[in-house]
């Protein structure tokens, strides 16, 4: 899958292309599923926080295959080996949307034994960024209150496990009411329809006027100022997407802790991959984590419906394709 300029789902291509046999510390990985993101939508549309390279940009953060081949001084992997991709690279040179891949051994990791390939192809990349920016970075403690923004999308039904699997309370937000069951279902503790309530007092009122003792918010922009009022003194705000492109806005509620995440943090790191790996591995075999897959798609050129259906926000978990 290619695009040679910026736009809508349009834009991106199916092409045939020669792929080179893999090099030192390299490794050729058949693709049996994609894993959307939201990041994609964004790099295609040119509103990434980096730019494609055209023409013949690649795309695609997440995949689960099989490893083909492995080049020299390759000891992680050998062929026969089920793996996940790192969504450690560049998109617009090591983009995983394709049939095969020659990516750096370093880009991957095992697929957890046992995982199917689209359940695997929504695992890592949603899972991770979750783990990362409550477990690792903002600390989070059985009992807290935690607060996430956008919790319908693949990132924030993770969080919900992550946040229950941790012993705190997930309370979410969502657009529109006809999501609030479904979150529910998915272990939301309470949910706020942001469209007809308001986050900030809702997020308030289910605390006993405390607040929340953390923020994960997929939104940014100017909105995020005001989600400082919903968060207790010394709190914890974690920006990780900005689904609303206007520059975002810091509250003013000191003293407050804020970090902006990005995945590759933890997945750029061998010891981080590591660490994710088992916390990932453990909560898949106690049934703590359960990734949600919205809708599966048959066959690399659904990738385009795949991108509408995202862009949307009528789903609610991941999107994964089928080759």
């Amino acid at each position: 899958m290619l695009f040679h300029e910026i736009g809508g789902p349009d834009v991106l291509t199916v092409e045939e292309a020669a792929l080179p046999a893999p090099g030192p510390d390299e490794v050729l990985v058949r693709w049996e599923t994609l894993g959307l993101n939201r990041a994609e939508a964004l790099f295609r549309a040119g509103t990434y926080y980096y730019q494609p390279t055209l023409p013949a940009s690649r795309i695609g953060y997440e995949a689960a295959g099989e490893v083909e081949a492995v080049g020299a001084d390759v000891t992680a992997f050998a062929p026969g080996d089920r793996v996940l991709a790192a969504a450690n690279f560049p998109l617009g040179s090591h983009g995983v949307h394709a049939e095969r891949s020659v990516l750096p051994a370093a880009a991957l990791v095992p697929c957890p034994a046992g995982l199917d390939a689209v359940t695997g192809a929504a695992l890592w990349l949603t899972y991770t960024t979750a783990y990362g920016a409550l477990v690792e970075r903002a600390g989070l403690l059985p009992g807290q209150r935690v607060l996430i923004t956008g919790a319908s999308s693949g990132v924030g039904t993770a969080a919900i496990q992550v946040v229950r699997r941790a012993g705190a309370v997930p309370i979410v937000t969502t657009r529109t009411e006809g999501k609030r069951r479904q979150l529910l279902e998915l272990g939301a503790e309470h949910v706020i329809v942001s469209d007809d309530e308001d986050v900030v007092h809702q997020a308030r009122r289910l605390t006993d006027g405390r607040g929340v003792d953390i923020v994960l918010d997929a939104i940014g922009g100017p909105g995020f100022a005001e989600l400082g009022g919903a968060i207790v003194r010394d709190g914890t705000l974690v920006s990780y997407g900005w689904l609303d492109e206007r520059p975002i806005a810091l509250p003013r509620q000191w003293p407050l802790t804020v970090h902006g995440y990005a995945n590759i943090v933890l997945s750029g790191d061998a010891a981080g991959r590591h660490r994710a790996a088992h916390y990932l591995a453990a909560g898949l075999a106690d049934g703590s984590l359960r990734p949600v897959i919205a809708e599966v798609f048959d066959g690399l050129d659904s990738i385009r419906d795949a991108h509408r259906l995202m862009e949307s926000n009528r789903h609610t978990g991941k999107l994964v394709v089928r080759l």
